[in-house]
C-alpha cells in the first residue's frame, strides 16, 4: 500500500497500572478512507486501542502519529492541535449512556459543532441535517435518558457526524442492539465507507466482519496481534479463530456471501 497511514503505532506500550504494562510493542497502521475492523475476545486490549487512537488515553512508551503529527498528551493541550483533532476524529462509545449528556437529543447534536466555533445558523444546518441522514427527527425533542438502547446508540452515533468527521472510531457497536437496530448500523457503516469515511471498528460480532471490513486485526487473550490481513482470509482460519477465543471448539461458523455466520 503506497499511501501514508493516517495513524501509525510503534512500539506502543500501554498498562493501566504503572507496573504492569497491558499492551506492550504494539505497531500498526491505519490507512486513509479504510475500514478496519480490530477483532478480539473481550478483555484482548480492543478497547484500550480504540481508547489510543483517539487520544483518550496515551501510552506509556512508543509513539502514536495521527495526520503526520504526534499524538500526544501534551499536543493535544495545545487549542489549535486539539481543535483540528477533534473535529477530523470522532469516537463512539461502547456505552452510549457515556457519551451522552444533554438535556434533549437536539442539545447533544449541537454540542460538538459549538465547540468547534460553527455559527448558529451552522449549528442548526448540522443538527438538521444529522438528524435527517439518521432519520431521528422524531427523537430531537426528547431526553436522551428516556431513549431505547437502539435510540441511543443512534444518538451517540449522530453526535458525532455532527461534525463529519474524516475518521469514525466505533467500540464494540452492535453490543445490546436488537437485529433490526444492527442491521440498519451495518447498511449505515457501509454507507459511511462508500463516502470515503475511515472506519475503526472494535468488535468480537463475527457475523459483521467481513460486510463492512476491508481488513481486519486480530488480538489474542495475551494482547498482541495474532493477525492482520483479509477478511475473507482471516474468519476462515478457524484454528486461529479458536486459538484467539472467538469461537468455541464445537461451534460451526461458516461464510455466506458477504454475511458470516457463527453457531
Amino acid at each position: 500500500m503506497n499511501r501514508l497511514p493516517l495513524f501509525s503505532l510503534r512500539q506502543v506500550s500501554f498498562g493501566y497500572l504503572s507496573d504492569q504494562p497491558f499492551l506492550q510493542n504494539l505497531s500498526l497502521d491505519i490507512y486513509p478512507a479504510e475500514s478496519l475492523v480490530i477483532l478480539g475476545a473481550n478483555g484482548c486490549g480492543k478497547s484500550t486501542v480504540m481508547k489510543l487512537v483517539s487520544g483518550l488515553i496515551h501510552p506509556s512508551g512508543g509513539m502514536i502519529n495521527a495526520f503526520n503529527l504526534e499524538l500526544s498528551e501534551a499536543n493535544l493541550q495545545d487549542e489549535q492541535f486539539a481543535r483540528g483533532f477533534r473535529q477530523r476524529v470522532g469516537f463512539v462509545f461502547q456505552n452510549s449512556d457515556a457519551q451522552l449528556f444533554s438535556a434533549t437529543v437536539w442539545d447533544e447534536l449541537a454540542f460538538g459543532p459549538l465547540q468547534l466555533g460553527y455559527s448558529p445558523e451552522q449549528v442548526k444546518q448540522r443538527v438538521q441535517e444529522t438528524l435527517a441522514l439518521l432519520d431521528i427527527e422524531s427523537l430531537a425533542a426528547r431526553p436522551p435518558y428516556r431513549l431505547s438502547g437502539g435510540e441511543k446508540k443512534k444518538v451517540a452515533l449522530a453526535c458525532v457526524l455532527a461534525v463529519n468527521p474524516e475518521v469514525l472510531i466505533l467500540d464494540e457497536p452492535t453490543n445490546g442492539l436488537d437485529p433490526r437496530t444492527q442491521r440498519w448500523l451495518v447498511e449505515l457503516l457501509l454507507s459511511l465507507r462508500q463516502a470515503g469515511k475511515t472506519l475503526i471498528t472494535a468488535t468480537h460480532d463475527l457475523n459483521i466482519v467481513e460486510e463492512i471490513a476491508d481488513r481486519v486485526v486480530i488480538f489474542g487473550e495475551d494482547h498482541r496481534v495474532a493477525a492482520d490481513g483479509a477478511p475473507e482470509q482471516l474468519l476462515r482460519n478457524r484454528g486461529l479463530l479458536l486459538d484467539v477465543n472467538l469461537i468455541h471448539e464445537h461451534s460451526h461458523f461458516h461464510l455466506a456471501g458477504k454475511r458470516a455466520h457463527a453457531h
